[in-house]
């Protein structure tokens, strides 16, 4: 089995648990290549390389953004994408249990499952977990990264906080494949996955593997209402108000006014107007065996 190891050392994960994870690796009997990340960008022709050259595996080690780097260089081809933990957030890993300690870890390569999952497109740019549009979007925008590193996910809540009091509705057009929808609504979020920030689901029914995107629109206005939203969400009540509306779709188009900001796996990539789409099993991931939750539908490649 060829791996190659795609470390962003931006990420936090410590040279010894680097060390461990490729000796693992090595003594299962694996070709490992060390390939770290210098700049924004490299993950992605990193992946891309290791897929042209008929790499096996390719591992990498960091957070949810170089997640989405690496997929960006791996879409529709056979080299699977395994990951080791090392980010602010690593909502993939948790989504599907993937260990953080390297021998647990490496053992994924031979004893968990590879799998066919969709990905989600935003504009040119694939994303595994979910796009955001408007009050997310301008959160991920403004933390900075001394702050990621300081304060972990608490960045994001802190940063949230101040924004969503004082963010406003939005018009919003969205078509959802042949449905049109107008609405003033604060933020939307399309789904290929279902945990979002790592603690929570907004699209709780997405299936990763069902070649179609999940859009939860929230509605609603004033301080209360963004309250009660984030409470709801907590505890899985949100589809059961009027002010969030739930759809299915292929491929969307969502125009904002004024235009806003949309990220995608954590990471702000423009602005509206933007078109979404899902495109069915383009990535072979591996993860951990009989994850049953109803994440899959398919089962898992042979």
């Amino acid at each position: 089995m060829r791996v190659v190891l795609l470390v962003n050392p931006e990420a936090g994960m410590r040279p010894a648990s680097v060390d461990q994870l490729a000796a693992e690796l090595r003594r299962r009997g694996a070709e490992v290549e060390l390939a770290p990340t210098t700049r924004a960008g490299d993950g992605t022709a990193i992946a891309r390389r290791a897929a042209e050259s008929g790499a096996d595996v390719l591992l990498a080690c960091g957070g949810d953004g170089t997640l989405n780097e690496a997929i960006n260089g791996l879409a529709g081809s056979n080299t699977a994408l395994a990951t080791f933990p090392a980010g602010t957030v690593n909502v993939w890993a948790r989504e599907v249990g993937i260990p953080a300690d390297p021998v647990r870890n490496a053992a994924l390569l031979w004893e968990g499952e590879r799998r066919r999952v969709d990905l989600g497109r935003a504009g040119e740019r694939y994303f595994l977990l979910m796009a955001g549009i408007g009050l997310d979007a301008d959160v991920a925008a403004r933390v900075t990264r001394p702050e990621k590193r300081r304060w972990g996910p608490f960045a994001y809540l802190g940063r949230g906080i101040v924004t969503g009091i004082r963010w406003p509705l939005q018009r919003m057009w969205i078509l959802l494949d042949d449905r049109s929808v107008r609405r003033r609504a604060l933020f939307a979020v399309i789904g290929n996955t279902r945990l979002y920030g790592g603690v929570v689901n907004i699209t709780h029914h997405a299936v990763a593997d069902d070649g179609m995107l999940d859009v939860c629109l929230f509605g609603g206005q004033g301080t209360f209402e963004k309250v009660a939203h984030a409470l709801r969400v907590a505890l899985r009540l949100h589809t059961t108000v009027p002010t969030v509306e739930y759809y299915r779709a292929h491929q969307i188009t969502l125009v904002t006014r004024p235009r806003v900001y949309v990220q995608v796996d954590g990471d702000t990539i423009g602005q509206t107007p933007m078109q979404f789409s899902a495109v069915p099993r383009a990535l072979l991931v591996v993860v951990p065996a009989n994850h049953s939750d109803g994440l899959f539908l398919r089962p898992p490649e042979r």
